[in-house]
């Protein structure tokens, strides 16, 4: 008969759900159309969330130094499929759709929550806010909705066996904090540093195309915001030269009119 040897333990594989927004690029002119209650995406270039983009690159850390495993998830319809494929090219291992409009925070959350219940995950990584709406409200209502730590405004995580370090930013310093898994973290820079960030090479992108994007089907939520109007910042005044002689209407200016002294 085979002896076993009592000491030897295994080790868990530690699985990671990225939460990935499809923004759109910074430099895209933004438009609204509709009366100003929809966003006109006619000639706007969508990349990955930032902020989730941090998360998505540290999350490979642990997939090559701890060999955790490492999936995707949107909600959104097939126009997201591009950004979820840039991610599966930096090397995640495999993506989730959810096949929804995300019109509200709490009703994203609903979603993503009913993917990482089904996935039993460890650690999920969103970022702190996406740079569309900015409503800083998902990872948060996700914690809470399947029961699980949450640390917000991340900028370090270090995971050993069922234990996690995490250190946040936080008015005027910077807060170190204890935790264990399950975890959500509302992460930003400092998850990894930008000079840090990947670009899909050839061979992450031939690889992509081979690897899992399954769709699920959205799961009934309620949606208990909803955007009524968009406005643009309101365009710049004309500039005022005063000459360097006169600084009696310079001062004035300053005093009266931008009431910065």
């Amino acid at each position: 008969m085979a002896s076993h040897n009592s000491n030897q333990t295994i080790t868990k594989r530690m699985k990671i759900l990225v939460c990935i927004s499809h923004v759109p690029d910074t430099t895209s002119k933004i438009n609204f159309t509709e009366g100003d209650t929809k966003f006109d995406t006619n000639g706007v270039q969508f990349v990955i969330n930032p902020n989730d983009e941090f998360g998505l690159t540290r999350a490979m850390w642990f997939k090559e130094k701890q060999g955790a495993s490492v999936t995707v998830v949107t909600v959104g319809g097939a126009d997201t499929e591009p950004t979820l494929r840039k991610a599966l090219a930096i090397g995640a291992d495999d993506a989730i759709r959810v096949d929804a409009h995300p019109t509200d925070g709490f009703f994203v959350a609903k979603q993503l929550a009913n993917v990482a219940t089904q996935g039993n995950y460890d650690l999920i990584i969103g970022g702190r806010e996406s740079i569309d709406y900015n409503g800083g409200m998902v990872p948060g209502m996700l914690a809470t909705l399947i029961g699980a730590n949450f640390v917000n405004t991340c900028i370090s995580v270090e995971v050993e066996g069922n234990e996690a370090t995490a250190i946040r930013e936080i008015d005027g310093g910077k807060e170190t904090i204890k935790t264990t898994l399950p975890l959500v973290l509302g992460g930003q820079k400092g998850l990894v540093e930008e000079k840090d960030l990947r670009i899909p090479n050839m061979r992450g992108i031939m690889m992509a195309r081979k690897k899992a994007l399954n769709v699920m089907p959205a799961v009934e939520s309620a949606q208990p915001t909803a955007a009524t109007a968009f406005s643009k910042p309101a365009p710049k005044g004309d500039v005022k030269l005063v000459s360097p002689e006169n600084l009696d209407e310079l001062i004035d200016l300053l005093h009266n009119e931008a009431k910065v002294i």
